[in-house]
């Protein structure tokens, strides 16, 4: 029975697929829609080729536009590897040719499948992680578009009205952003004065209403020139003022979607145990390793994944020069410096070993880094046995520490 490797080249509207036997060569080349009935007419097609002989399946892509692909894979039972697209684009250079084609692509794919070792098998992700992936990316694009949108406010007001712009801190005063939802300009505060501005903020549900109103009212009364095109530009701010309470709300929702996702994975209480990781940070977590440890092996591997293994780049006489790799989940590196962050203030065992580490010479981002790779076996100890996080107590030992 034939061994086959097959490797697609994933699109939107179409994929390339190229199948490959034990020599390399090419048995069938096909481009196919990216719909279901196409895509499993070629899974068939392949399968018969094979003659009951296994089938290697790899892709570029492991989201967006393959997914349906890898979904029928998957439940298919086929072996998958994931090859990224870097790592196609750089293999390809060493194959005849320079010319570059969907189906040189997608026999790059198969051949690199046929020939490596250290390929990253896909598995079906759980419901919830996939929820919390698009959750999570949702609250980032969120929280994205609410920094540019405070960005353009406050420039649009340090045009026409820079002590109102130095007043407030935009990203976190509720009452400024419901205060230029009406009142944008000099004259108007003016007219307006402390009290009635106190009630209004009030009758608004602002808290510290009478101090908002004061900081207003008195960047108002040290102008009194008016700047060419204020009507315009107040227009402006009030409607970024308004997008940037819709973002709030937007965000609002999404944390309340995630939170009560997260909590029903079965890890949810093992991960929040370990201080530093919340329910955002934990749920990131979940997207980012699809909550299943299996598929890295060991805490090692999940540590290359993160961006927390350092890997040599020495040449000649020159030893010792670590690095951090060059592919790597930023979000999964993200998440374990930030709860190493707040982790390396609040708990007694992290802030023991970050500062055990700075006399060593490290600064502070290596000292945190250096936390969460210490944190990153406890994580995947914990998750393992199934055990919350204990702090270490004098003349006690915490088995997970």
């Amino acid at each position: 029975m034939p061994e086959l490797w097959a490797g697609t080249d994933a699109g939107k509207a179409e994929h390339h697929c190229t199948v490959i036997d034990t020599d390399g060569k090419t048995v069938l080349s096909r481009r196919v829609p990216n719909s279901e009935a196409k895509l499993l007419e070629l899974l068939g097609d392949v399968l018969e080729l094979a003659e009951g002989g296994r089938v290697t399946w790899a892709v570029d892509l492991n989201a967006g536009g393959a997914a349906l692909w890898i979904a029928l894979l998957v439940g298919h039972g086929q072996q998958l590897l994931y090859i990224p697209g870097r790592t196609v684009h750089h293999a390809s250079g060493s194959y005849r040719g320079d010319g570059k084609s969907d189906a040189k692509d997608a026999f790059v794919i198969a051949d690199q499948a046929r020939m490596r070792r250290d390929l990253q098998p896909l598995q079906e992700a759980s419901e919830i992680a996939v929820d919390l992936r698009i959750f999570t990316a949702r609250r980032l694009d969120l929280a994205a578009d609410r920094t540019r949108a405070i960005n353009r406010l406050r420039a649009q007001i340090l045009e026409y009205f820079p002590a109102l712009e130095r007043a407030f801190d935009y990203s976190a005063s509720k009452a400024a952003l419901v205060l230029l939802t009406d009142y944008q300009t000099p004259g108007a505060l003016h007219r307006v004065g402390r009290t009635r501005l106190t009630t209004w903020l009030k009758n608004r549900g602002v808290r510290s209403a009478a101090k908002g109103a004061d900081a207003a009212v008195t960047a108002a009364e040290a102008r009194r020139t008016v700047v060419p095109g204020e009507k315009t530009a107040a227009k402006m701010v009030h409607t970024l003022a308004k997008e940037v309470m819709a973002f709030d709300e937007g965000i609002a929702l999404t944390n309340a979607l995630i939170e009560g996702r997260f909590r029903e994975h079965p890890d949810a209480e093992v991960i929040t145990s370990m201080p530093g990781v919340g329910t955002l940070l934990g749920a990131e977590f979940i997207a980012a390793t699809g909550g299943d440890m299996s598929a890295f092996g060991s805490p090692d591997r999940l540590a290359g994944v993160a961006g927390l293994a350092p890997v040599p780049r020495n040449s000649g006489k020159i030893s010792g020069n670590m690095k951090r790799p060059r592919r790597y989940s930023r979000r999964l590196l993200r998440m374990f410096y930030m709860s190493a962050q707040v982790a390396s203030t609040c708990c007694p065992v992290s802030k023991g070993f970050y500062q055990r580490k700075r006399p060593e010479g490290k600064s502070h981002k290596q000292a945190v880094l250096a936390l969460a790779r210490r944190r990153l076996n406890v994580l995947w100890a914990l998750i393992r046995d199934r055990r919350l996080f204990e702090v270490v107590t004098p003349g006690s030992t915490a088995a997970a520490t």
